[in-house]
């Protein structure tokens, strides 16, 4: 990529995406209330250890975004000569993450990176390993600040959250119900830039907006197809959705390409171009955004590289290098920000490619 891209959507996240997928249990916004407490004394000065071994925990695997994010992470891997390991659950629920938590302990891994399903609910595994020496990153989304080390962001949640609200907006032309097609009721990140999403639709600017229903699509391709089907079947007079999750906008997308509302009913969401590209072209979508995940992966990646060699502890305002991406400084409550997303149009998605 020749961009630095991080949904501020408007990319947390993220969403992510991921698929996208997403504080205090407040997550992707550094509005979480606490970070892990850490006592090491840490040394920049020291080298990167070779050999690490780094287990790589998405929401769920075969999904588009984490796909590309792992992409980034086995990237930083062999620029670490580090052995990262993929691996994860089918479905996107916290209880399937916890046991591949506990199997990296027992394996004596030297740090997790993992975007979580669900901030508590993984929590007392997270706190379980890192009793055991295990260095935890979370991105994307994160999990009780308490129970890791340090957060990956791939933007902050008003930004990625505001600029959802804007491109619907400027997709409807400022005035109609809209609906938000999440991904799981638990997801942090996603419940985040809800959240954000509901004050800025109360600015008076966006007055003539009405959110009318949060539906959620448990980011499963054909669960998400169907939610959709049912939003523009309770709301006749629906004008648009935001579905900031990679594959629920994906989902929303395909129904609206073939149905009698393509055109009428807007869409906007948390995507990658890849995936968006076609729906872009055809006239269904104007307009989404997104981070580069594989940044993402690869920061993550690099930073429990950092943990685990004593660069860093997650203690604000440290600073370490991360590879090609260059230098970051952790922020408070131990999170550390990617950067701001892209927005991408038919004038623009073209020169993308993941």
């Amino acid at each position: 990529m020749n961009t630095r891209l991080v949904l501020a959507l408007v990319v947390s996240g993220a969403v992510a995406l991921t698929a996208c997928g997403g504080g205090t249990t407040k997550d992707s916004a550094g509005q979480q209330t606490g970070g892990a407490t850490n006592s090491a004394k840490a040394d920049p000065n020291a080298p990167v250890k070779e050999g690490l071994k780094i287990t790589f925990l998405p929401k769920q695997v075969n999904n588009p975004y984490f796909t590309v994010a792992q992409k980034g992470a086995e990237q930083a891997g062999t620029a670490l000569k580090a052995e990262v390991k993929a691996t994860g659950p089918s479905d996107a629920a916290a209880s399937s993450q916890v046991t591949y938590i506990n199997t990296a302990a027992q394996q004596q891994q030297n740090a997790l990176v993992i975007s979580a399903n669900d901030a508590n609910a993984v929590a007392p595994a997270l706190k379980s390993a890192r009793s055991q020496g295990l260095k935890v990153v979370t991105f994307d989304s994160d999990a009780a600040p308490d129970a890791r080390d340090v957060f990956i962001n791939q933007a902050t949640s008003n930004e990625i959250a505001a600029g959802q609200v804007k491109l619907i907006s400027e997709a409807i032309g400022g005035s109609g119900e809209i609906a938000i097609l999440s991904a799981t009721p638990n997801a942090t990140n996603q419940n985040a830039w809800i959240e954000v999403m509901k004050t800025e639709l109360a600015k008076p600017e966006y007055a003539g907006l009405k959110l009318v229903e949060t539906a959620y699509g448990n980011d499963d391709d054909q669960t998400s197809f169907q939610k959709t089907q049912g939003l523009l079947q309770a709301h006749p007079n629906l004008k648009g959705i935001i579905s900031p999750t990679t594959v629920g906008v994906a989902a929303a997308a395909r129904y609206l390409s073939s149905s009698e509302y393509k055109g009428k009913v807007q869409l906007t969401g948390l995507g990658t171009p890849n995936q968006m590209r076609k729906f872009v072209q055809d006239g269904t979508v104007k307009s989404f955004a997104l981070w580069d995940p594989s940044k993402l992966g690869y920061l993550a990646t690099y930073t429990a590289a950092a943990l685990a060699s004593g660069q860093i502890s997650g203690a604000e305002g440290e600073k370490y290098k991360a590879g090609e991406l260059g230098d970051y400084t952790i922020g408070a409550k131990g999170e550390v920000v990617l950067g701001p997303p892209t927005v991408f149009t038919k004038d623009n998605i073209d020169k993308f490619d993941f």
